[in-house]
């Protein structure tokens, strides 16, 4: 946002006190949401540490770059030598710190997608994938996107994710890998 546009949204605020009123209650909602995220991703590190089907995870997407919104979702993918393990209804519950409400259910070749709504409101995508997803010898083109888009190892013992990502950062995005 523009110098002019940040003091034009100020002189509004001034002016109309029921947008100053909205954006306090944005950014106060804002704050609250990125709370909501940072527990729930520390109970993901703690699952993906404990759960012994979990081979790594990954932080992805906006919260990974550093950069989410009111509406972002967090993305998490999980690495597995047990899909179907990790596919089984309400196998997710601990990490969310509640019953699971599934609202997508997607597959996306190797990537199994659930997308799950949290009490608070909070989106929260899973992908669940075999550990072949992180294959350096190459590395997908599809993995590469989501490496580019940020990620941001969390848990990783066997260096699978590392390894990933410092392929695909020595590489250009129209390189074949």
């Amino acid at each position: 946002m523009g110098s002019s546009m940040i003091g034009d949204v100020h002189d509004m605020a001034r002016r109309a006190p029921d947008v100053a009123l909205a954006l306090a209650e944005m950014s106060a909602r804002l704050k609250g949401r990125r709370r909501a995220a940072a527990a729930l991703i520390d109970r993901a590190i703690g699952f993906a540490a404990t759960d012994p089907d979990v081979t790594a995870m990954a932080l992805v997407g906006s919260y990974a770059r550093g950069t989410p919104r009111l509406a972002s979702d967090v993305d998490l993918v999980f690495l597995t030598g047990d899909v179907e393990a990790l596919l089984t209804p309400g196998r997710f519950e601990p990490l969310l710190g509640e019953r699971e409400r599934l609202v997508r259910a997607r597959t996306w070749g190797p990537l199994h997608e659930r997308r799950f709504r949290l009490r608070s409101g909070l989106h929260v995508e899973l992908g669940i994938v075999p550990a072949a997803w992180a294959s350096v010898d190459p590395v997908d083109p599809g993995t590469a996107g989501v490496v580019r888009g940020g990620l941001l190892t969390a848990h990783d013992p066997d260096g699978r994710l590392a390894a990933l990502r410092d392929a695909v950062d020595a590489s250009r995005p129209g390189d074949v890998l």
